[in-house]
């Protein structure tokens, strides 16, 4: 913090009536979805002034904004879907050791040079699988993307673990060797 805020901050309890801790707890208990909506209720409510209360939403927010487990997260409620994710995960860091494994929010990209399947947990029993195979002709499996649009090719989905057999590890290898 640099000497100006950490001013600001040793001077909240004087010119607000509050320590920045106390606001802290104020503030969580309400949830804004907006920076300017915080600021508004600190104004409004309690009669913080703008800096104060702009200084006050936003050291709030950088507490708020711990690191988040993304993969822990679109499986929590679907812990039965983990050991398929695992197995996947497992499956496609054997391939090479310039597969990047990237969590996103609602799903997670394994990527070569570029993504070559998609792993997202769909409903609280099933896994889609999308995958980018370019020509591969569709099957009864091997189904057309559906809800992947364009992100990719190809889509299967996955119910239990025993589902990661030899013919889905053989579309996810073509798939990572077609994807430099």
């Amino acid at each position: 913090m640099d000497k100006a805020l950490q001013t600001m901050v040793n001077n909240m309890p004087e010119k607000t009536g509050k320590s920045l801790e106390a606001w802290k707890v104020i503030l969580k208990k309400k949830a804004f979805a907006k920076h300017s909506e915080g600021v508004k209720y600190l104004k409004t409510e309690f009669g913080v002034t703008h800096g104060f209360a702009n200084t006050i939403v936003t050291l709030s927010k950088e507490e708020e904004q711990a690191p988040v487990d993304l993969v822990e997260t679109q499986y929590t409620g679907k812990e039965s879907l983990k050991p398929i994710y695992n197995t996947l995960i497992q499956f496609v860091n054997g391939l090479g050791n310039d597969v990047t494994i990237t969590p996103k929010k609602s799903s997670v990209s394994v990527i070569r040079k570029r993504q070559f399947i998609l792993i997202k947990p769909a409903t609280k029993t099933r896994i889609d699988l999308g995958f980018k195979l370019k020509d591969k002709p569709i099957t009864e499996r091997l189904e057309n993307s559906g809800p992947f649009g364009t992100m990719c090719t190809h889509r299967v989905r996955l119910t239990d673990e025993s589902q990661v057999d030899q013919e889905l590890k053989k579309w996810i290898t073509e798939a990572y060797e077609k994807s430099i």
